[in-house]
């Protein structure tokens, strides 16, 4: 359910980008390829796709910013006494210990601090290899 609701969450807000990111495409492109035989399937593959490389490489450097902050608001509504030691997420959990319970504030905090660095290494890891192995990078 929460894979779910996740894409259909984002499915429209990426629709978005890349249909920006296809209406930036040369036409004339198009036009050669035609002329050249392509088929709509080549013209895809050789034309469309290349043409948003650096819209999904960027989108991907920015997704990895996020791969450990799962979110807290959908996971923290879905939780029930049933699923809770399942669904525990490092947004709950820091919210638990920080807020409820014990309120440990160092501790949550510092859970939180090494959340962000680990997301922060990711983002500079990826835009690292991604600006080695092609020309599109954040910095």
């Amino acid at each position: 359910m929460y894979v779910l609701s996740g894409v259909w969450q984002e499915f429209g807000w990426g629709s978005i980008i890349y249909l920006a990111a296809l209406a930036n495409v040369n036409p004339e492109l198009h036009e050669a390829a035609v002329i050249d035989g392509a088929s709509r399937f080549q013209r895809v593959i050789h034309v469309d796709f290349p043409s948003i490389i650096p819209t999904i490489t960027i989108l991907l450097i920015l997704r990895m910013g996020s791969v450990m902050s799962i979110g807290f608001e959908k996971v923290f509504l879905m939780q029930n006494s049933l699923n809770l030691p399942i669904s525990e997420v490092i947004s709950t959990y820091v919210y638990k210990i920080g807020l409820t319970g014990t309120s440990d504030f160092s501790y949550s905090t510092a859970v939180g601090l090494f959340n962000s660095v680990i997301n922060m290494v990711l983002i500079g890891l990826v835009n690292m290899i991604s600006s080695r192995l092609g020309e599109t990078s954040l910095w």
